[in-house]
């Protein structure tokens, strides 16, 4: 029996009923590529060789490897934040380990070859937060890229072990289909400072701008507006507007 590793973030899903229905909001079909981040005991993986599709599956845990090798997929042992994507027309689908969902979710949506989607199990708080209507880091930074959207919610008693917390599937599609033209290093260095603090409002958290009163002033946004009241739109505007100033 193999002992799920917290360093790992280790938290195996052993709802039968729950990966069915991850995998039936995937969309896996025969013939789909799919690429699976961290398939531990392969509970998930075996649902996805059930749709005949080509499974690719990134597993970090050398104890895990034996098991996942006798299953036919592609098996790379590797931490899943250094493997170089080179793949086209594939589908990510996965039970994230939680402290690494963010980076793992950025990694594919900015890479140069991006999936069709991507079919998450996440933390539900992490999961509410990319959804919310309320804007935040991680929000803004995956709303550049692609569109997301809650699936449905996993209890915490469904894992073994059993995390403090419960989970939620996302599914992330669209993805790279109506980038912003704008400039991307500028945009991510303005959004970062604008999150900075979050009760400040956005004319201190941006006070190293110059002109930014006026800027605000120009795109009728108050300039007691907190950054977690602005959308998108405002913050490409707003960027818009400091990268003519600089």
């Amino acid at each position: 029996m193999i002992v799920p590793l917290k360093k790992f973030g280790q938290n195996f899903l052993k709802n039968e009923q729950t990966i069915s229905k991850i995998v039936n909001s995937a969309k896996i079909s025969e013939n789909d590529i799919v690429l699976e981040i961290g398939p531990g005991t392969g509970t998930l993986t075996k649902e996805l060789i059930e749709r005949k599709a080509k499974i690719i599956a990134i597993e970090k845990d050398k104890r895990l490897i034996k098991q996942l090798s006798k299953l036919n997929i592609e098996l790379i042992n590797q931490d899943i934040l250094d493997y170089e994507i080179n793949l086209s027309n594939y589908k990510v689908v996965a039970n994230l380990p939680y402290y690494i969902t963010l980076p793992i979710i950025r990694k594919f949506i900015e890479s140069r070859n991006p999936p069709q989607s991507m079919t998450l199990l996440i933390q539900k708080e992490v999961a509410e937060k990319i959804c919310s209507n309320k804007s935040s880091l991680p929000k803004i930074a995956i709303e550049f890229f692609a569109k997301a959207k809650i699936l449905f919610f996993v209890s915490k008693k469904e894992f073994q072990p059993i995390p403090k917390v419960d989970g939620a599937v996302i599914q992330i599609y669209d993805i790279q289909k109506n980038i912003p033209d704008i400039n991307q290093e500028l945009f991510f260095k303005i959004l970062k400072k604008g999150f900075q603090f979050k009760r400040k409002t956005i004319v201190n958290n941006l006070k190293e701008f110059n002109g930014i009163k006026d800027i605000l002033n120009k795109l009728n946004i108050p300039l007691n507006t907190r950054p977690e009241d602005l959308n998108l739109e405002n913050w490409i505007n707003i960027v818009g507007q400091i990268n003519i100033v600089v």
